[in-house]
């Protein structure tokens, strides 16, 4: 959205945190508060970002430093309104959005709505209300007969009549970027804290004559501000059953919701199951008819129609359909699972490829290889993938066969339509089409453990 900068407040500590952290960098279901206010302006078409930093600089600056964003200094916490003072240098002639840095509940759609409003109705200064049944706490919006908002009175300065006002201050607002500017040695500090408050602008622009409004926003959970951790908790809650009723919505079956937790950023075809305790983490996609659950952590995955998951943990993978996972595998990352095949039951797949219809059914550990198509590996196989200095690779081509027991002992590769007997260690490649078997002859030596004295009696 062309024509304005937005000013992100992060300075603060976050003292009732109780946190080593800055406040801002606390996650709401697995991404830090900036984190999702940068998201919603860059959503709303926002190009120009400023973030105001000050408490634990260095780490919100390393935190954000891959968001495209500007950053201005807060060296001494005197209120909000100093701090965008310090963010003078990239303000000019636009319109500027402030906002605040712990308020990960506001959406786009929210954001393109008040600057809608503030366009259409010509206001050199809007503000973000809400309305609250009990409003306690908040800074009251204080409106004339034309409903054009005459000041904020905050809770300890408020009268009785004006502490019955329900509509509050959410702390966003939406400015004149060239007024804003010229009014900056307006603010007084004059107060208690000897801070410089954001919300004297409210009587700054309408003292000079400036067109003063308010936008009243529909869902106040919005801009639940967090400075707790139990409101970082609530902010949990939200944030996860707006996303469990988005799904749902869009035609994906949730078992149990109190168990499910479903970042930002999933997409999820219809008619998929999501059974209880199932986590999925934001960047991954599931197709179509899938049944992901019990019990079931997907990362940053690719997952297709049709596959069915159970009790098991997939990271920076790729499953294709059909394809049926677990129960209790573990798919580690840049692993490839192909069309109707099946990873068992204690199966562990890092860095390798499994070809469509193959087969690895339990207690297997397949490490930096590749299987072809229509391959059977059976129980207690292990790709024997590290020899103490390096990594090294296994190939078992297509319609091959590998007993239980298996070790192949990698660099080796087992050819197309090879068989491999159970019991075997495999250090030399098979040949297509041939039986390999390693394994010394079986000797039984008579009486050995009544001679040897072992024996119980």
């Amino acid at each position: 959205m062309k024509g304005i900068t937005s000013i992100i407040l992060a300075a603060g500590k976050g003292t009732r945190m109780k946190s080593k952290h800055p406040k801002v960098l606390h996650k709401v279901l697995g991404k830090s508060m900036i984190d999702h206010v940068i998201d919603v302006v860059d959503d709303s078409g926002i190009e120009k970002k400023v973030i105001v930093v000050g408490y634990d600089k260095e780490k919100v600056i390393a935190a954000t430093k891959k968001r495209n964003v500007e950053i201005a200094l807060q060296e001494e916490t005197l209120g909000t309104a100093h701090a965008v003072m310090m963010a003078k240098d990239f303000i000019d002639n636009e319109d500027v959005l402030i906002l605040c840095g712990d308020t990960p509940l506001l959406r786009q759609e929210t954001i393109k709505d008040f600057i809608k409003f503030h366009r259409e109705n010509k206001l050199d200064c809007s503000v973000m209300t809400a309305n609250f049944d009990n409003s306690f706490g908040y800074g009251r919006i204080v409106r004339d007969d034309k409903n054009n908002v005459v000041k904020i009175v905050e809770e300890k300065d408020s009268n009785e009549d004006e502490k019955k006002i329900k509509e509050v201050n959410s702390g966003i607002y939406l400015l004149n970027g060239k007024l804003l500017k010229e009014s900056f040695d307006e603010f007084k500090s004059n107060n208690s804290q000897s801070e410089y408050y954001l919300t004297d602008i409210i009587d700054i622009f309408n003292t000079k004559g400036y067109n003063v409004g308010g936008y009243s926003i529909i869902d106040n959970e919005e801009i639940l501000g967090i400075n707790s951790r139990i409101q970082l908790n609530m902010a949990n809650d939200i944030m996860k059953n707006r996303i469990l009723d988005f799904h749902m919505n869009s035609g994906v079956t949730i078992i149990d919701r109190n168990s499910t937790i479903i970042e930002k950023g999933v997409s999820i075809g219809i008619d998929t199951i999501i059974y209880s305790g199932t986590f999925i983490s934001e960047n991954t996609e599931i197709g179509e008819d899938c049944e992901v659950g019990p019990d079931t952590k997907i990362y940053n995955s690719k997952i297709k129609n049709l596959v069915t998951i159970k009790s098991s943990t997939i990271i920076d993978s790729i499953v294709d359909s059909g394809t049926s996972i677990g129960p209790y595998a573990y798919l580690r990352p840049n692993s490839s699972i192909g069309k109707n095949a099946k990873i068992g039951d204690f199966v562990e797949v890092k860095n390798s490829k499994i070809g469509n219809n193959s087969k690895v059914s339990h207690l297997s550990y397949i490490g930096d290889g590749q299987v072809g198509h229509n391959v059977n590996i059976g129980c207690g196989v292990v790709f024997v993938n590290y020899n103490g200095k390096e990594k090294n690779k296994t190939v078992v081509k297509d319609n091959s066969f590998v007993g239980c027991n298996v070790n192949l002992v990698a660099p080796v590769v087992v050819e197309e339509g090879a068989y491999v007997a159970a019991g075997s260690t495999i250090t030399n490649n098979v040949e297509e089409n041939s039986l390999s078997i390693a394994r010394a002859r079986q000797v039984n030596k008579k009486d050995w453990v009544k001679k040897s004295g072992l024996l119980k009696k």
